[in-house]
């Protein structure tokens, strides 16, 4: 494993990837210190002290802590997430932008950047509800968060944010094009894992006040660890379809008649339905928090982490992004087709229609499992932490999130090294043979 991670270095583009990967969650992390101006600090600090298991305390943790600052990138990518499932959900429902969907490199682009306005326009909105908000919230102590209200703080927060949002969707978009790993969930990766540090220090402070109880403490670690295990094993999880090409005789020489198989993945769409999820729950009620009508905080409090009602809603949520988002990246139809222009069938299957059929029915089942411990892995956790009153972002849904993404770079920083290497050998190969 280490002589592994060493050939990193050794492929030029790799390391140039990795190195600007690095770069770009650097500038993310200092812009997430950069203050919003016209804020009280202190107070907004000791108000977010008071919200660490709440739903602010949620939102606060996929900011990476950003909120807690009100920083320059106080959105994060959850504007961005947003906009992208109202465009795929669109996409379903019609037929322009489905069509738009299926034309290739230009439709992508064009759906791209219809998802770049709509975060523009997202983030404005929950910009400007946070700013409102700010103005009527007071520390426990009872210092004002906003010195100067008005609406030229408003405005002032509503341009800073928006653009921090901008920034950080076009940060997440260069990291995937130029980098390793998913941009977006790296993202929200380093702003979870920088709080690991704290969590630690906090944990220990517990400990040593008798405040957690050392058996609690062990219970919790064996819980992270059983759940660590369960993400490995979900997200490493296949189904193989075994997968049969006809022999072709061209001239004096015979073609095919090789046996492969398709790797249906237990989890196919990752770690994307929890995030989506995520995003789905705290932008309704992220805004909800920041007004004092009664309606609206009832709802607010209704969707409050470990609630009856929250609980419901993301584990619903979650399920329903799973096969959406496996609907989307693997399409049975398109694997069929690709197997019958091949020469290629699965035994005992006709090619064509029944094959799509027969992918498509493995796939829903292993799906229905998938979903099923997303749901479980990102609500169980939370509801134990919740009795044990421990910090909130030793939750299954950081953690899920935290090992999948990790999971998923080091499997494309792997699948470079693998590339480079399976070239190397086969020259080397030739060689030999011609020599001997």
């Amino acid at each position: 494993m280490i002589e592994g991670f060493g050939n990193i270095f050794r492929v030029p583009e790799l390391k140039k990837r990795i190195v600007y990967t690095a770069i770009a969650l650097i500038v993310y992390r200092i812009g997430s210190h950069i203050p919003t101006p016209g804020i009280d600090a202190h107070a907004l600090s000791s108000f977010f002290n008071q919200a660490g298991g709440t739903l602010l305390g949620f939102f606060d943790l996929f900011s990476g802590g950003s909120l807690r600052r009100l920083s320059v990138l106080a959105l994060g990518i959850m504007p961005y997430i947003s906009a992208s499932i109202i465009l795929q959900l669109l996409a379903v429902v019609s037929p322009a932008l489905e069509k738009l969907s299926k034309e290739g490199e230009q439709g992508r682009k064009k759906i791209s950047q219809y998802t770049r306005y709509g975060t523009v326009l997202l983030s404005a909105i929950q910009a400007m509800g946070i700013a409102i908000g700010l103005e009527s919230m007071r520390s426990p102590m009872g210092e004002v968060v906003v010195p100067a209200p008005g609406w030229g703080f408003r405005l002032m927060t509503t341009v800073t944010l928006t653009t921090g949002a901008i920034f950080l969707m076009w940060l997440g978009e260069q990291i995937t094009e130029r980098g390793v790993g998913n941009g977006i969930s790296l993202l929200i990766f380093a702003g979870i894992i920088v709080l690991v540090p704290e969590a630690i220090v906090n944990t220990w402070r517990l400990l040593s006040t008798g405040e957690m109880k050392a058996l609690t403490f062990l219970a919790i670690l064996v819980l992270m660890v059983l759940v660590v295990a369960g993400v490995i094993v979900m997200t490493l999880g296949q189904r193989p379809i075994p997968v049969q090409y006809a022999k072709r005789v061209v001239g004096r020489r015979i073609y095919g008649g090789q046996s492969t198989h398709i790797p249906l993945r237990v989890n196919t769409a990752g770690v994307m339905p929890v995030i989506f999820a995520a995003s789905i729950i705290v932008f309704p009620a992220t805004i909800a928090q920041f007004f004092k009508h009664p309606w609206m905080q009832a709802v607010s409090k209704a969707l409050t982490p470990a609630t009856p009602i929250y609980t419901l809603l993301y584990a619903v949520a979650i399920i329903f992004f799973t096969f959406f988002y496996t609907a989307i990246v693997f399409n049975p139809a398109d694997v069929a087709d690709n197997m019958r222009k091949y020469g290629g069938f699965i035994p005992g299957i006709r090619p064509g229609a029944r094959t799509a059929e027969f992918i498509e029915k493995v796939l829903d089942r292993i799906t229905v499992v998938g979903a099923i411990y997303l749901a479980l892995i990102s609500i169980l956790p939370e509801y134990l932490i919740a009795m044990m009153n421990v910090p909130f972002y030793f939750g299954g849904t950081s953690l899920l999130i935290v090992v999948g993404v990790a999971l998923d770079t080091v499997q494309q920083a792997e699948s470079h090294l693998l590339m480079r290497h399976y070239e190397g050998f086969l020259k080397k190969s030739r060689i030999k043979g011609r020599l001997g």
